[in-house]
C-alpha cells in the first residue's frame, strides 16, 4: 500500500488537487488503457478524494469490455460499457455479436457502445463502420440498453442510421461531442443525450463548443474525462506526462459550468443525476454491488 499512497500523494500536484463541490459521474473512462498499469488504485484513489464517486469505464473491443467488467468486480461504484469503436468495425462478426450479447446480459455493464461512426480517421472503412454499428443498433434494441456512442465528421449519416432506429432503443448519449451546432440540433431533436470533455478547455479548437454549451438542456448533458486523452490544455499547473485522469473532471466541470453560466456545484448535481437516471446506477446513497458476492464484514 505504501506504493499506492506515493503515487496518490505525488502525481498531481497541489494546484491540480480539485475537489467537486458535487459527487461527479465520469460517464467515459478508458481504465483498461495500458498507461493505467502501474497505479491504478492510485487513480481511483485520486478520483474519490476529487468527489467524482461513479466511473463508467468504456469498452471498446471484446477484450476491452471484459477487462472492464473486470474492473467492475474490483472497485466499488465502477460500471462498464461493451461495444466495438469503429476503429475496429473490420474485425466485427458474428462471433464477436455473440460475445458482445454475453456482456450485455450482464448488470454491471450499463451501455452497448462504444460504437458508431469515424469518418475522419476510417481505420475502418465506412460501409465497414456501418455494418458494425447497425449490428450494435440491434443488441441496444435487444438489450434494452442505452447505447453510448463515437461520432466524427460523420453526423449526417449517423443521425439517418439513428432516426431509423430511434422507436427500437432506449437512450443513447453522443460521448465526447465536437461536432457544429446543426449536428447538435439535430442530436438534440433526436431526443439524445451529449457527453461533453476537456475538448472545450482546449485554445485551439474547443471555442465553438464554448457557445454550443449553453445550447444543451441540463437534463441531457453529462460530463467525461475520456481518459487517458484529452488532457485539458487549461489546467492551472503542469501535469507529469499528458495523461488524463478522472481526478481532473472537476476542472472541466468548472469550465462547462463557467461557459453556460451555470452554478459549479448546481450544474455537478444535474449531470450526475442525469447519468444516474440515464444508466439506471442506484441512486446516491443505495447500495450498490456491481454483481459481486456480499462480501464479509
Amino acid at each position: 500500500m505504501a506504493d499506492t499512497d506515493a503515487a496518490f500523494d505525488d502525481f498531481l500536484p497541489e494546484a491540480l488537487r480539485f475537489r467537486s463541490p458535487a459527487p461527479l459521474v465520469d460517464i467515459g473512462a478508458n481504465l483498461t488503457h495500458d498507461s493505467f498499469a502501474r497505479d491504478l488504485e492510485a487513480v481511483v484513489q485520486r478520483s474519490r478524494a476529487a468527489s467524482v464517486t461513479t466511473l463508467i469505464v468504456t469498452g471498446t473491443d471484446l477484450a476491452h469490455a471484459e477487462q472492464a467488467v473486470a474492473l467492475t468486480q474490483r472497485f466499488p461504484d465502477v460500471y462498464a460499457t461493451a461495444g466495438v469503436h469503429p476503429h475496429d468495425a473490420s474485425h466485427w462478426n458474428t462471433d464477436l455479436a455473440a460475445g458482445m450479447a454475453e456482456l450485455h446480459r450482464r448488470p454491471e455493464v450499463v451501455a452497448v457502445g462504444e460504437c458508431g461512426l469515424d469518418f475522419n480517421r476510417n481505420f475502418s472503412t465506412p460501409l465497414e463502420q456501418e455494418r458494425a454499428f447497425e449490428a450494435q443498433l440491434g443488441l441496444a434494441a435487444e438489450s434494452g440498453k442505452p447505447l453510448f456512442i463515437h461520432e466524427r465528421d460523420a453526423g449526417r449519416r449517423m443521425r439517418e442510421m439513428l432516426k431509423a432506429w430511434r422507436n427500437d432503443i432506449a437512450d443513447a448519449v453522443v460521448h465526447c461531442f465536437t461536432a457544429d451546432r446543426d449536428t447538435l440540433h439535430g442530436y438534440l431533436d433526436l431526443d439524445l443525450h451529449i457527453g461533453l470533455t476537456g475538448w472545450i478547455c482546449d485554445e485551439r479548437r474547443g471555442h465553438h463548443l464554448r457557445e454550443l454549451v449553453k445550447e444543451i438542456p441540463l437534463e441531457r448533458l453529462m460530463v467525461e474525462t475520456d481518459c487517458p486523452y484529452l488532457l485539458p490544455r487549461d489546467l492551472p499547473a503542469k501535469l507529469k506526462g499528458r495523461r488524463n485522469e478522472p481526478a481532473l473532471l472537476p476542472w472541466i466541470v468548472r469550465e462547462i459550468a463557467h461557459w453556460r453560466s451555470n452554478d459549479e456545484a448546481e450544474l455537478g448535481r444535474a449531470t450526475s443525476a442525469t447519468a444516474r437516471r440515464f444508466f439506471r446506477l442506484p441512486l446516491t446513497g443505495e447500495p450498490q454491488d456491481n454483481g459481486r458476492p456480499p462480501q464479509e464484514s
